[in-house]
């Protein structure tokens, strides 16, 4: 295994173009296009859902975002914000986003989610590939 880590410009650069496929997920969920939305993802990547979902593979990712993501937040829509990325390897880095969820005037809809995406370089495209969404609930 790979464990050598990219130097410093390799790495903000890196950072920028995973910060661009986040920007792209939100943006495929905020104007509800699903083909926008699987094209991120790799093959054979993993996505459980905020509800817990478990979706194996790019065909039932895309089946059900297919089905879901056109009538989603029909009262708003969703903004994600990176908080951290950590490089496992040059070509694979988690990263930390919070997504909230606004109705058109703003206002926080519901309880915000922190989604964990794995993602790995496929040539020069950085994929989703193991992903999950979770609920933050305040306690």
């Amino acid at each position: 295994m790979d464990t050598t880590q990219p130097d410093d410009m390799t790495r903000e650069t890196e950072t920028e173009r995973l910060r661009a496929v986040v920007a792209a997920l939100e943006h495929s969920q905020r104007e509800r296009l699903p083909e926008e939305f699987i094209g991120l993802f790799r093959e054979d990547a993993i996505w459980t859902t905020g509800h817990g979902k478990r979706l194996f593979g790019r065909d039932e990712i895309a089946a059900f975002t297919r089905r879901v993501l056109p009538g989603s937040v029909q009262e708003g829509t969703v903004f994600y914000e990176v908080e951290h990325v950590l490089f496992l390897r040059p070509d694979v880095a988690a990263v930390k986003a919070r997504a909230t969820y606004r109705d058109p005037d703003g206002a926080q809809i519901g309880n915000q989610g922190s989604p964990m995406y794995v993602m790995t370089k496929e040539g020069d495209r950085w994929l989703l590939t193991a992903n999950q969404n979770t609920e933050i609930i305040d306690t």
